[in-house]
């Protein structure tokens, strides 16, 4: 551990694991937005489905290795911090609706950006400054005016409040959630047809647990300067930006690592099955409905503690009562985005 700085250490973890996710971005199809779209206008639940696997790994495996004392779910950011119902129905529409019509996430843009589409690079963008904007700058006291945050006393979770109120180990609430997951996914024949798919998706849910077992030893070996920290898409975007520019942002870490690792496996990925081109954007209207959506998911995004990954997977591996609403508001708000979009500009 000497060799290296530990926050070096940290990026690495980032990296190494961002790589997985940029590899099942382009090689497996992980995306949420399409995953919606799929489901909501394609009648194919094969991507959505995929969720059910990348939930039931991540939540099993987590509470697997905390109850082994190797990830310390206690410490991560859904759990240390007092819920907040609002700033996740909020935060997670503004987000959703954003994703919408921006055409992707933080992450997939990530990724698609990974693959030669200029387009995303500029969503990346925005997003990073709209996020900063609302974490530490002008909009950083509207934001903790209308959306409180404090200190917990308890864990913010599903599984420790039923383990204290009824007496049910965390890890059989825990395994039952995950259980239901990967049933209701396998449940879809034509994603028990795809093996591909069914294995990206359990390396998704594994590689975020892996972020959380090597943060968590990082965490205790400097005595808490680094956090315990998943994969997310929304403050890291503006943490490496301003990091690139300036080696600043709190330094290298597990976020810049993270987004960097993306971009290598969406390379990769792309550059595997010969898909990497560079692509421009054409239409001025179409990048000004882009970047109007990646504003509000800078916005969202940082409200809500989280994005697509970072509160749908992530928080959702730790089972926080956070992930479920939040992930449910930025479905019904990408909902909303496509329909508009579809419907919305139809001549009368």
């Amino acid at each position: 551990m000497a060799i290296l700085p530990i926050g070096a250490i940290a990026a690495l973890i980032g990296l190494a694991t961002g790589v997985v996710l940029g590899l099942a971005a382009r090689l497996g199809e992980f995306c949420t937005l399409g995953a919606i779209e799929s489901a909501v206008y394609g009648h194919d639940q094969r991507r959505l489905r995929m969720w059910g696997i990348v939930l039931g790994a991540a939540i099993f495996l987590t509470f697997l290795l905390g109850g082994a004392g190797l990830v310390d779910i206690e410490a991560t950011m859904y759990h240390s911090v007092v819920w907040n119902p609002a700033a996740s129905v909020v935060g997670g529409g503004a987000f959703g609706y954003g994703m919408a019509l921006a055409g992707n996430c933080g992450f997939g843009a990530l990724a698609r950006f990974g693959g030669g589409d200029l387009r995303s690079m500029v969503v990346v963008v925005v997003i990073a400054i709209f996020g900063f904007i609302t974490l530490n700058g002008p909009l950083a006291n509207l934001r903790m005016f209308l959306f409180p945050q404090e200190l917990s006393a308890a864990p913010q979770g599903f599984a420790h409040l039923i383990e204290s109120q009824l007496g049910l180990s965390r890890m059989v609430f825990a395994t039952l959630v995950s259980v239901a997951f990967v049933i209701w996914g396998l449940s879809y024949a034509p994603l028990r047809r795809s093996p591909r798919r069914i294995a990206w998706a359990a390396a998704v849910g594994a590689t975020i647990t892996l972020a959380f077992w090597g943060t968590t030893a990082l965490h205790e070996q400097s005595f808490g300067a680094v956090p315990v920290e998943g994969h997310s898409f929304t403050a890291p975007l503006g943490r490496t930006l301003l990091w690139l520019m300036t080696s600043s942002a709190g330094g290298l870490g597990f976020g810049v690592g993270s987004v960097i690792g993306v971009l290598v496996g969406a390379f990769l990925g792309s550059s595997i099955k010969g898909l990497f081109r560079w692509e421009a954007c054409e239409d001025p209207r179409e990048l000004g409905r882009q970047v109007t959506g990646a504003a509000l998911m800078g916005i969202g995004g940082v409200v809500a503690l989280g994005c697509s990954v970072g509160q749908g997977v992530s928080a959702f591996a730790t089972l926080a009562y956070s992930a479920p609403v939040t992930l449910g508001a930025i479905y019904l708000g990408a909902v909303v985005g496509l329909r508009r979009l579809i419907h919305g500009f139809q001549p009368d």
